[in-house]
């Protein structure tokens, strides 16, 4: 099953194989938790988000249609889950995710890496739902402005101009950096 593409994968868990759900598990869990973490700045509830985004998508996968690329139709389900559940609660701002550190940087540059990754993430915080997900799937997660448009369900002109917004607000918070 490793060589096979995670549409096929997801039709043989959609027909009730619970290997190739394992598969996509081992695949995709720690994008998951990482994504879920970012947006959600707490550890816990990214676990529980991204067992929850697993198990949405074992739950439809009898439905599944890959008019989209796996990898988009998991981000999407990922995304509406962190943004519902910032919805719900407001997170408080946090660490960044934890790291090895740097073997070439002293202890100071180490505290002022921390403190950089600090202030990013509470200027990440700081932003609405729509664009804090589009920063966060396209710089952290990778994904270009036609996949988050279709995460998001909008048009790639408005990922664009999310992703303006959002850049010309980090900027005005960190623009001391």
């Amino acid at each position: 099953m490793k060589e096979a593409t995670d549409e096929k994968i997801m039709k043989a868990v959609g027909g009730g194989d619970l290997d190739a759900f394992n598969e996509l598990v081992s695949r995709y869990q720690g994008h998951a938790w990482k994504m879920a973490y970012r947006f959600l700045g707490d550890s816990m509830e990214a676990e529980d988000v991204a067992q929850e985004s697993l198990l949405k998508i074992l739950e439809a996968a009898p439905r599944y249609r890959a008019t989209a690329t796996f990898r988009t139709y998991f981000y999407r389900i990922l995304t509406r889950l962190c943004i519902d559940r910032t919805r719900k609660k407001r997170p408080a701002s946090i660490d960044n995710i934890p790291d090895v550190p740097d073997p070439s940087l002293g202890p100071t540059e180490i505290l002022i890496e921390n403190e950089r990754r600090g202030q990013v993430r509470t200027a990440l915080d700081a932003l609405p739902p729509n664009q804090k997900a589009a920063m966060i799937l396209r710089h952290y997660e990778g994904l270009g402005y036609a996949e988050i448009a279709q995460v998001l369900g909008v048009t790639p002109k408005a990922v664009e101009r999310l992703i303006s917004r959002a850049g010309a607000s980090l900027q005005a918070r960190l623009s001391h950096f």
